[in-house]
């Protein structure tokens, strides 16, 4: 059998999640697949990437276009793939052009950030007939892909109930708040931006679609009301050029190499402040959340999100009409510590052994990367790809959470976007 030909890959939206994909392509990839184009609205973020690619990665210098001339991209490079990596409310602008350009997509998660830009995505793949892959890596971590196994083969019996608690601590949870996640015009909310990870992960782990759903959620801890409550005095919209010393929650982007090249060096181009204090004023976002969802297939889901914890990591617990299974992850730093425990409904519990993983997410940035980028890439038998449709049914969730927060109602799924199609099934859906 002969060798593939080499993909040509473009990018859009040069922040810190774009090195996910630039620098496997740039490095173990670099013989089936090439970075043929870069767009950004700010030409010195591209312009650290060029220097990165050439003088770190030992690669070639690549084309780089602003945003507003994504078409110009396409025509002159001639992408076989857009990958987009923009802030998420542009994910549906440029996902859409590349499939109507020809192209098929891979976007970052979560897909988009509200109803009408995601049926827009499903009706325009649907006219196209182009692929779209959502990068859901936190499927490919060996944890997370365990649990998966051990519930399809029947453990626990049928799936009637799950409990999901999620914690971000005063450090990664603290900085969704110091950037521009903390407006929901941009990132939808946490419950769409970090949550589309985790309803991902339950659609997937008991194979099932999104019905119902109800929530509450309020901004209780960060953000300039909430500090004065709590006695705090603000007398800063950032963090640079002050004396933060004996502030815990303050970043300093000089000192992080990544950030400082990205961001603090090119403020000029764009105004764009990376270290926006998290007690300051327009923050629209929720800090605290809670739902519950209803599936198709009959389960519930109860989960809440908290994003001002000591603690970082989750609990999630499967109740079945065999027993019960629970799972725990604690994160500090890039480490991670894993518990799978076994309760039979008559019979002693035990430990499951969970694999380790190496990298990002857990170990699934780079099996994910494997997948979308090697040519002779394994089947996968745990189906860890997702495609647009998947990506709706995630997203879909904090979308219907968000309406629950403004009216107090439950919202149906289906209601929001019909095109979802009536499968009961996640494993039904592309």
């Amino acid at each position: 059998m002969g060798r593939k030909k080499k993909l040509k890959y473009a990018l859009v939206g040069a922040g810190s999640r774009a090195r996910m994909f630039i620098d496997p392509l740039a490095t173990t990839f670099r013989n089936e697949g090439e970075l043929v184009g870069l767009a950004d609205p700010n030409t010195g973020r591209l312009s650290y990437y060029n220097r990165r690619l050439v003088g770190k990665l030992e690669y070639h210098e690549v084309p780089t276009y602003s945003s507003d001339d994504f078409d110009a991209m396409i025509e002159e490079t001639e992408p076989d793939v857009v990958i987009v990596t923009t802030v998420d409310a542009f994910h549906h602008e440029y996902v859409v052009r590349a499939m109507e350009l020809g192209c098929d997509a891979i976007t970052e998660k979560p897909m988009t950030t509200d109803v009408e830009k995601c049926n827009l995505i499903i009706e325009t793949a649907k006219r196209t007939g182009r692929d779209l892959r959502v990068a859901f890596n936190y499927r490919w971590a060996p944890g997370a892909t365990t649990v998966r196994q051990v519930i399809s083969e029947g453990a626990i019996g049928e799936v009637l109930h799950v409990d999901l608690e999620y914690w971000l601590n005063t450090s990664h949870g603290a900085d969704y708040f110091r950037r521009w996640h903390r407006q929901k015009e941009n990132s939808g909310g946490l419950i769409i931006h970090k949550s589309t990870h985790h309803f991902d992960l339950v659609n997937w782990w008991i194979d099932a679609v999104p019905e119902t759903v109800y929530g509450m959620g309020r901004l209780a801890f960060y953000g300039e009301e909430n500090a004065a409550a709590r006695g705090e005095s603000l007398t800063y919209e950032r963090y640079a050029e002050q004396d933060t010393s004996a502030d815990p929650f303050a970043i300093d982007l000089s000192k992080d190499e990544v950030l400082k090249g990205l961001y603090l060096e090119n403020e000029k181009y764009d105004g764009y402040f990376r270290d926006q204090n998290v007690f300051g004023q327009g923050i629209t976002i929720e800090d605290t959340m809670s739902l519950l969802v209803r599936y198709r297939t009959g389960p519930v889901l109860n989960y809440s999100l908290n994003a001002y914890l000591p603690r970082e990591g989750f609990q999630v617990a499967f109740n079945g009409s065999r027993g019960r299974l629970e799972y725990e992850e604690l994160h500090e730093g890039s480490a991670r510590q894993s518990k799978l425990v076994l309760y039979p409904m008559f019979g002693s519990p035990r430990e499951l052994t969970v694999p380790e993983g190496v990298g990002g997410h857990g170990g699934g940035d780079m099996l994910l990367q494997r997948q979308i980028f090697a040519q002779d890439a394994e089947p996968d038998l745990w189906r860890r790809d997702a495609g647009h449709e998947q990506g709706a049914a995630s997203v879909l969730v904090g979308m219907a959470a968000n309406r629950s927060f403004e009216t107090g109602e439950v919202v149906t799924v289906s209601d929001l976007c019909p095109n979802l199609g009536p499968s009961s099934r996640l494993s039904d859906l592309t």
